[in-house]
């Protein structure tokens, strides 16, 4: 069983949070309002041929896929292709922003934050994890099985 913290974390949090999103892009607000809000606050409505709806919508579709991988994956313990998704996530997200605004964390929207910050506390979960830091690692459990007692004649 994972201890609460990581369960919280990734079995709950995480999940619902890609859930969330990709309803935000298939229904309410949708894929314009989802488009226009990427990278920055921009000022005026910015239009959107189909091929970028089509492109919003399956990044909808990417979101999902995710959240299923996260609860099933997790719930196996075998993450670590979600470190490296975390990792690329973030690197990309730094990539597609101006240089000017790498560290200008207050004209960042929310997804910025969430692509960056949100992304960082979940890499940093699962660091703490693989460092076995709040729970006992499973390769020591598996050392430490007891050995039978041999009879002694």
């Amino acid at each position: 069983m994972l201890p609460e913290l990581y369960q919280l974390l990734s079995l709950y949090i995480e999940p619902i949070s890609t859930v969330l999103t990709m309803l935000l892009i298939w229904f309410s607000p949708g894929a314009a309002l989802f488009h226009r809000t990427l990278i920055l606050r921009l000022k005026g409505a910015a239009s959107m041929d189909v091929h970028s709806v089509m492109a919003m919508w399956q990044l909808g579709n990417c979101y999902l896929l995710l959240s299923l991988i996260l609860t099933l994956v997790f719930r196996a313990r075998k993450f670590i292709a979600l470190v490296i998704a975390d990792s690329d996530s973030i690197m990309w997200t730094f990539i597609g922003l101006p240089e000017s605004l790498w560290c200008d964390l207050l004209w960042w929207n929310s997804m910025v934050h969430g692509n960056i910050m949100f992304v960082i506390m979940l890499l940093s979960g699962r660091l703490a994890w693989f460092a076995g830091i709040g729970h006992t690692k499973y390769a020591h459990r598996a050392q430490t099985v007891k050995e039978k007692p041999q009879c002694m004649h």
